[in-house]
């Protein structure tokens, strides 16, 4: 029995390969390592592994996939982070570990803070598992924020395939975590009048640096599609003044805006709203 449970611990410690320090851990093993987790056929966008030490101690390895799942809207969907406490596998999907709207994120998490025999409920009211969610979330924010603003294009189109996949999931966001909001906020991409195809997006920078002199709102109008938004009677007075408009055609657009009011101090408004003072 002790020739086994050696045996068994050492492949455990073999596989762990977030236990290792990073320098010593290839793309490629990486990837492969992706790919047998979560049962994906293509690499990740990218990935981060951090090992967080002081109050807390844990480990992550978190990967964004290139692709939504089928099950994307499936708000129950369990997230996809398994739970390991000092390297042993403790459960699958531990949603506790990840916000709703980050439910796409795949990954291991590894800590020295939780008994062995841990249960979803004990999860759910644990201080340690509150700061492995805040961290979590940042270090994918902050995975986002590295594609998004990179000055490389292969990165930059990275973040639109990120965006394509799941761009609809973030914007849950935007009403779920107000901690996090103005990060997601400078996150996000539209269609705008500018813009010839839906996939062609703007960022909310982009938007505000092109505003006309004098220009203190920031304009949108929402569609049950793109050109339905794009074809909107209400624009016509925009196109003559040149001003650009925002078209906002996913389901979840409604919504978010009851959360999201303004950024930098540009208040958002609706061109069907009426009273519109175009100076």
């Amino acid at each position: 029995e002790q020739v086994l449970k050696e045996e068994y611990e050492s492949i455990n410690q073999a596989s762990a390969l977030w236990a290792r320090p990073k320098s010593e851990v290839s793309v490629e093993q990486y990837d492969e390592f992706y790919k047998n987790l979560s049962h994906d056929y293509e690499n990740p966008l990218c990935y981060s592994h951090n090992r967080v030490e002081g109050r807390s101690e844990f480990t992550q390895l978190l990967f964004i996939p290139a692709h939504a799942p089928f099950d994307l809207w499936d708000r129950n969907k369990r997230g996809g982070i398994k739970l390991y406490v000092k390297r042993v596998f403790i459960m699958d999907d531990a949603e506790q570990l990840i916000p709703t709207y980050l439910r796409f994120v795949t990954g291991v998490i590894d800590t020295a803070d939780l008994p062995l025999n841990v249960s979803r409920e004990i999860l759910q009211e644990s201080r340690d598992v509150k700061v492995i969610r805040e961290s979590s979330t940042k270090r994918v924010l902050s995975m986002l924020e590295d594609l998004a603003n990179s000055a490389d294009e292969v990165r930059r189109e990275k973040y639109r395939t990120f965006w394509k996949a799941f761009g609809q999931a973030l914007k849950e966001g935007v009403g779920e975590d107000q901690t996090n909001q103005e990060r997601i906020l400078k996150l996000l991409r539209f269609a705008s009048t500018l813009t010839d195809l839906p996939e062609q997006i703007v960022s909310l920078a982009d938007y505000i640096a092109r505003m006309k002199p004098g220009q203190e709102k920031i304009y949108y109008v929402t569609g049950d599609s793109f050109n339905a938004a794009k074809n909107s009677p209400h624009l016509e007075i925009f196109r003559k003044k040149g001003v650009e408009v925002l078209l906002l055609c996913d389901r979840v657009d409604e919504w978010m805006l009851s959360f999201f009011t303004e950024l930098d101090g540009k208040m958002l408004v609706s061109v069907a709203k009426g009273d519109l003072d175009l100076g």
